[in-house]
């Protein structure tokens, strides 16, 4: 991997304030590549990332990286690059470890070889996942669905770690409006952020606006489209954010590439986009967008206005025995289905 020569100004980047009154980076860095890339590279990317201007890392258990991120974080802070709190770093607990919420936290920290995590989410709303590779039409015996009584459970030991001081800050990812409903109704402490797939053919806007009408943030996950996602995830009905004609010809009046638009839209729409990449060009371009030469009101009109539905990260490895197809993990007509 050649050594990054860019260099971003932290300072520069925007930040998000979140309901707490932490401040998140408006770009991150994200880390989940493993289908593609193995640990060690996309460790060093993190590496290189953080001397680049990087300060917000988004990690997963599931990844099965974050003890190679703890050894490039701990390089960083050895050599002074930067201290613990110059840093926002999120990982989440899968879905294995319901039962276990700190003992998946610990392990997190263990790995990571921190003390605490700025941002902890809770992955999928979904238990017990088993299968690990199943294509949109397949049933995992062991799926479960959500089960909202079983959720909270999950959550009052989230709301724990954040009591114990081992998170600043507790959230959700791939939750649903009826879904957050529920929590909402029930928690003692409100979820900060929701992750969720955000892109210019999938831009949510309904249920983006529901969670910012209730104080919390949206982080986008798959930002450009994801055009490397696993085979698995891909549906001849799929389309190409990057190669719409209407980013195409943003990007070439801005004179750069259609991913850089991409990731202009979703700072500018109040997003916080975490694109993966291991190439110092391609990070560092990611990096850079949030800081130079914004759009116009009328390209972000027209980046609007191609909105596709298109959902890229279906989530069928999670699909039950009885749900009629992966739809139903997205409570697409308001119902929670059992």
């Amino acid at each position: 991997m050649n050594t990054v020569t860019d260099y971003v100004n932290p300072d520069l980047v925007p930040k998000v304030t979140l309901a707490s009154g932490d401040k998140i980076p408006a770009v991150g860095l994200g880390t989940f590549g493993s289908d593609n890339y193995t640990a060690d590279v996309i460790a060093e990317a993190v590496k290189q990332a953080v001397r680049g201007g990087y300060r917000h890392i988004d990690c997963a258990a599931v990844y099965g990286n974050e003890k190679e991120i703890g050894d490039a974080l701990k390089e960083l802070f050895a050599e002074g690059v930067v201290k613990r709190e110059d840093l926002w770093i999120t990982s989440k607990v899968w879905n294995d470890k319901h039962d276990d919420v700190e003992g998946a936290c610990r392990e997190s920290l263990s790995k990571l070889g921190l003390d605490y995590l700025d941002l902890y989410l809770v992955h999928w709303p979904f238990p017990n996942y088993h299968a690990p590779k199943v294509s949109v039409e397949s049933r995992d015996p062991n799926a479960k669905p959500y089960i909202h009584e079983d959720y909270m459970k999950v959550w009052r030991a989230m709301e724990g770690l954040k009591d114990a001081g081992l998170v600043r800050n507790i959230g959700t990812s791939n939750m649903t409006r009826p879904k957050m409903e529920l929590l909402l109704r029930d928690c003692r402490i409100k979820p900060v952020c929701n992750e969720m797939e955000l892109h210019p053919h999938f831009q949510q806007p309904e249920l983006k606006k529901y969670m910012e009408d209730n104080g919390i943030a949206v982080i986008g996950f798959c930002p450009i489209g994801s055009p490397n996602r696993p085979e698995r995830d891909k549906t001849p009905e799929d389309t190409v954010p990057i190669e719409d004609p209407v980013i195409c010809e943003i990007a070439r009046r801005h004179g750069v590439h259609p991913a850089i638009i991409c990731i202009k839209w979703a700072v500018q729409n109040g997003q916080i986009p975490i694109p993966f990449s291991v190439k110092p060009a391609k990070f560092m371009s990611n990096l850079r967008a949030a800081v130079e030469d914004p759009l116009t009101a009328e390209e972000m009109a027209a980046i609007k206005a191609i909105d596709k539905n298109c959902r890229f990260i279906k989530g069928q490895v999670f699909m039950w025995k009885t749900a009629r197809s992966w739809h139903d993990l997205w409570d697409e007509d308001g119902i929670i289905r059992q």
